[in-house]
């Protein structure tokens, strides 16, 4: 029985159809948990949930910034972008099933001493407060609130945690942190504008893992949305986008019982999208 990890996907099916082929993954030995951005970008984002659900519990998704858009263009919040190609799930015929699905899947998750997030996490965050604020998250989503709050939940501001945040603003910091993160500064404020690998981003600011005293640093954490970050492992760090969309690989890595025995599997993805602005 085998626990694997894949990064993003964005709509990459056949990519993702070949990498289960190269894990010989089978649903009803092993567990594959996907870290967010199912969806768009890619050809077929349709199929890369078709072929999630038909996996059942052997496949437990988290939801990235992508995903969130999709729900906002199926509620008619957001309007898809010129890069975004989500028409595969917004014109199919079992489009409500999709939908369905997507607003049920969690913002983090914890399995097998991983705790694994799409994003980042805030460095005043304990890996208990992760996933009670993400079900927070969770739970409007799966609620008949959620058009309003697909609605409020676009904006920068706030750009850091306070717990005395309640309503629209604190479900927003914890998206962000979560679905968006990527540099923060050692007190926790958020900048979105860099998209730069590691060690490039502005001054002041750190990759959100290497920010001194982040709690979750006694946990190993997975994520992914970083792809100019491409595979990093560390012993309590791991992170899955190596840029399929882009023409990069899709990559998945197999837990052992230690980081040494971690094994990283990749297929060779053909570029869907030239990196640039939407």
């Amino acid at each position: 029985m085998a626990m694997y990890l894949i990064g993003d996907i964005q709509g990459c099916n056949e990519a993702l159809g070949h990498l289960l082929d190269r894990l010989d993954f089978s649903p009803s030995r092993d567990t594959v948990y996907l870290l967010g951005d199912l969806v768009n970008r890619g050809p077929d984002s349709a199929g890369v949930l078709r072929r999630l659900m038909a996996l059942g519990d052997s496949a437990r998704s988290l939801l990235g910034n992508h995903d969130l858009h999709l729900l906002a263009a199926a509620y008619d919040v957001r309007p898809p972008g010129r890069k975004d190609t989500l028409e595969s799930v917004l014109k199919a015929p079992d489009r409500a099933a999709l939908i369905d699905w997507v607003r049920q899947q969690p913002l983090a998750r914890q399995a097998g001493g991983v705790l694994m997030v799409h994003a980042g996490v805030l460095p005043a965050w304990t890996p208990a407060q992760v996933l009670d604020l993400a079900a927070e998250v969770e739970g409007v989503l799966k609620s008949k609130d959620l058009p309003n709050f697909l609605a409020e939940m676009y904006g920068n501001l706030p750009n850091a945690w306070n717990e005395g945040l309640r309503g629209a603003s604190r479900l927003r910091v914890i998206v962000n942190a979560l679905t968006r993160l990527r540099y923060c500064t050692p007190q926790g404020e958020m900048e979105f504008a860099s998209t730069e690998g590691e060690g490039e981003g502005p001054e002041g600011y750190l990759p959100w893992f290497d920010v001194p005293g982040r709690r979750t640093a006694e946990v190993t954490m997975a994520f992914g949305h970083w792809s100019t970050l491409g595979w990093k492992s560390r012993p309590n760090l791991m992170s899955l986008d190596t840029g399929c969309v882009w023409g990069g690989c899709l990559s998945a890595v197999r837990l052992g019982a230690t980081p040494v025995e971690r094994e990283l599997i990749q297929v060779k993805c053909p570029q869907a999208q030239k990196p640039g602005k939407r």
